[in-house]
């Protein structure tokens, strides 16, 4: 009777024992997961171009070129993938909608409007069209050109999103965008004298504003300074670097046959 007792005994605790060892075995592995190293990462950080990505957007720029041979003046792609339109100003309407309402193209979301200001160029501004297409996950910039006196038309009627942003180009450039609904300033005070992105625009600004004690009002009297500013004659911060000096062009054109 009693080795009858022991053998039921030893029974019932074996599945007890079995699963005491199972669980021992799985933390033992699971200590010892944690303790190995992760792999050391070797792959470059800098993100590679991708050679079928690149032949899609050249031949797209071409079609665009092909479909608007009046407008447009030159495709090339910058920063190794990164598509650009460059046209006149007479076709910033008729290129923007064509982008836009194209079956092919669809790129329906202005992102951004930037402007840029090189002195040196007969037309010395430079105005940026930035535009996402959701349907075909592209991007695309669009660039053109005017100079002080130039206006140029707005797009507010293609997209809407374009009033702030051409707001924001006449306020810092002095850019005149004709036909806009509301061209006002909107990032500087009211009276603000000159644009403050011009390259001639000085770093203190012509004039300034404090409050005086005997008017008991703000005033703005012209700017005096106690010292003079420091002038560096590099036209970009990194240009001592030899590697920066000795870099690949930003951009590379795209051949595109012009039809006469």
């Amino acid at each position: 009777m009693a080795s009858l007792l022991r053998q039921v005994s030893k029974a019932l605790r074996a599945p007890i024992n079995r699963n005491i060892a199972a669980c021992y075995q799985s933390r033992l592995q699971s200590t010892e997961t944690a303790n190995v190293e992760p792999p050391v990462e070797t792959r470059p950080t800098v993100r590679k171009f991708d050679a079928v990505q690149r032949t899609q957007l050249k031949d797209f720029g071409k079609y665009v070129a092909e479909c608007l041979p009046k407008y447009v003046e030159k495709v090339q792609l910058t920063a190794g993938d990164e598509l650009e339109i460059l046209i006149s100003p007479e076709g910033i309407l008729p290129v923007l909608q064509f982008l836009k309402d194209h079956h092919n193209c669809q790129f329906a979301n202005l992102t951004d409007i930037a402007g840029m200001d090189i002195p040196s160029r007969p037309y010395r501004f430079e105005i940026i069209y930035n535009l996402l297409s959701l349907r075909f996950n592209s991007r695309i910039r669009v660039k053109t050109y005017t100079d002080e006196l130039t206006p140029v038309e707005s797009c507010n009627d293609i997209f809407k999103a374009a009033n702030w942003y051409e707001r924001e180009i006449w306020d810092m450039y002095g850019v005149f965008f004709a036909n806009h609904p509301d061209l006002r300033r909107i990032l500087t005070d009211y009276g603000f004298e000159g644009h403050p992105f011009r390259k001639d625009f000085p770093l203190s600004g012509y004039v300034e504003v404090r409050y005086d004690d005997e008017k008991k009002r703000v005033v703005i009297e012209p700017l005096e300074l106690a010292q003079e500013f420091r002038k560096f004659e590099l036209s970009a911060p990194w240009e001592q670097f030899p590697n920066f000096r000795r870099a690949l062009p930003v951009a590379e054109e795209i051949n595109v046959d012009k039809k006469e």
